[in-house]
This record gives structure tokens, sequence and C-alpha cells, in this order.
């Protein structure tokens, strides 16, 4: 009935899967949970093969690096059962009815999302500026999720048929971090795909230090700009990139890349302190967007 899937890079899933298994198995489904590391070659690894001795789980180490998009490919390919659930390795299910809540919505709808919060405090200065990120943006209610049904659909926490999936698939050449998911989810919005959020959500349990999660935005830029050129996703779908081409029609894009170059320094030096701004994240952004040297 369900085939709960969780794409892991260096985490320790034990405990969710644990967790995961222990709700199916109260409520008496047909459910099997599949993880699959990334080639890692993460020393909890040694912990996840313990995985592999809970009824109806399993957890394999691929030996090869292919992607987040390829890696939730492969492991719906993989899948038995119509009804998918993707959970990011580094969520924490915090709701003891969170798979009753889900079977809940399987009958009436092709995509159910339940949403996803951070934690209230963090264990370090470091992490300020993604944790701030995800409070402030990322974390939305179900009211204020559904008046963008489809911007604000995400995958690290995501019940979808099986059969939508194959239709769409995520994009195997994006390899670097970053959009998979906003190009999964315009795809999703040109696809007419019943859609339903609720209120669910797992938290984010790894968060990244400033300046890993900086590469990170940094690099998901570089996939958005790629997904543009190819023209496969409409930049109205997205503010930053709209501001973009905005820049770009007023022939202001040169200028902002220069802005970049000569301020990213200080910027940076922002984003790292112990209050960062987001406005100057989403400057920060924009114009390292405007930078990027394009063919």
């Amino acid at each position: 009935m369900l085939s709960i899937l969780i794409p892991v890079y260096n985490y320790n899933v034990f405990s969710l899967v644990e967790e995961l298994a222990e709700q199916c198995r109260f409520i008496g489904i047909n459910f099997e949970i599949l993880c699959q590391d990334d080639a890692s070659n993460s020393v909890l690894n040694k912990e996840n093969e313990r995985i592999n001795a809970l009824q109806h789980c399993s957890f394999v180490s691929l030996e090869k690096n292919i992607g987040l998009s390829s890696n939730r490919n492969l492991l719906a390919s993989k899948a038995q059962y119509q009804n998918l659930l993707f959970i990011d390795g580094d969520s924490i299910v915090i709701n003891p009815n969170y798979i009753e809540n889900y079977l809940d919505n399987i009958p009436d709808f092709d995509i159910v999302y339940g949403g996803r919060i951070h934690p209230e405090n963090i264990y370090s200065e470091k992490q300020k500026l993604r944790w701030k990120y995800g409070r402030l943006i990322e974390d939305k209610t179900v009211s204020q999720r559904n008046t963008a049904l489809y911007k604000t659909l995400m995958f690290n926490n995501t019940l979808i048929k099986k059969d939508c999936f194959i239709k769409i698939k995520f994009d195997s050449t994006l390899i670097k971090y970053g959009h998979e998911d906003t190009l999964f989810a315009y795809q999703v919005s040109q696809s007419h795909f019943k859609v339903k959020h609720i209120e669910n959500a797992i938290q984010h349990g790894d968060i990244d230090e400033n300046l890993i999660y900086i590469s990170k935005v940094k690099n998901s830029l570089e996939n958005l700009l790629i997904l543009d050129r190819k023209k496969q996703i409409d930049s109205d779908f997205l503010k930053i990139l709209k501001a973009y081409h905005l820049l770009k029609r007023f022939k202001l894009r040169y200028t902002a890349g220069l802005f970049f170059t000569t301020f990213n320094t200080l910027i940076l030096k922002q984003l790292n302190s112990k209050s960062p701004s987001l406005t100057l994240l989403n400057i920060y952004k924009l114009t390292y967007l405007c930078s990027i040297k394009t063919n």
C-alpha cells in the first residue's frame, strides 16, 4: 500500500526509519521503507546497515554518486506500491499520527504535501542563517501554502501516486544541490494533478552552517540558470527568476553582477554573523545570479 522512500547522504536515518516502521505496523498496513545513500562513504552507514534487520525495511549505499534527483528517481523505480511517500533523510517525525494523516488523504488526491518546520532553537550561532531562513521564509502554515498551491510544494515530505511521479520524474541532469524541487513543482502545475496541502509537518533535523548553506545556495542558483536557459521553467513561477529577467530587460544584469563582484566579501561577512540579514541574503542571491557567466 505505501512505499516510503528516503534518499540519504552522510546521515544516520535509523531512528527515523524505526519510528516510521512502528507507525505503519501500529496501523496495520502493507508498507516498505527504502533508504538509499548516494555514495557518501560515510561512517554513519554502519549504523544505517541496522535498518536491514527491520521488517519491510532496507538500506543500500550506491557505489557512485548520482545526485538527489537521480537518487529519488531510482528509489521510485524500486518501489512496489502505488503510493510513494518521499522523506528527506535529515527529517524528524514529530507527529505520532504522521502516517495515518497521509493515509486519510490517499483516495482523493494525486499529491499531498505535509510541510516542514525548523526547531525553535539551534546548537550553534554558525547555523543562524539557514535556521532563520527556514523559520521565517520556508516554514508555512496550511493556509499560507494554499494561497500558492504549486509554488509552496516541496518534496521533502510528500505523498504522490507512482503513476503521476513516473509522468514527470526529477531532472537527472541536475547533479548539484538545488531547485530540483522547484522544477518538479512547476511541472506538476502544468500537469494539473490534484494537489492538497495538509498540516503534517516533519522537522528539519540537519541545519547547515552558514558558509555551507551559502555554498549550496550558489549551486542552486547555477542550477536555476541552467533551467532558465533551457526554458524548462516559466520565470513568473519564481520571484528571483522574475527579478533576474527584469534586470536583463532594463540592461542592468551586468551592473548587478558587478555589484556582487565588488561587495560579495562584505555581504558574506554579514551573512556569517550572529545576526544575518535575510534582505542581504536576497541581494546576495540575485546579484550572484546576475554574475554567473553564460555561454
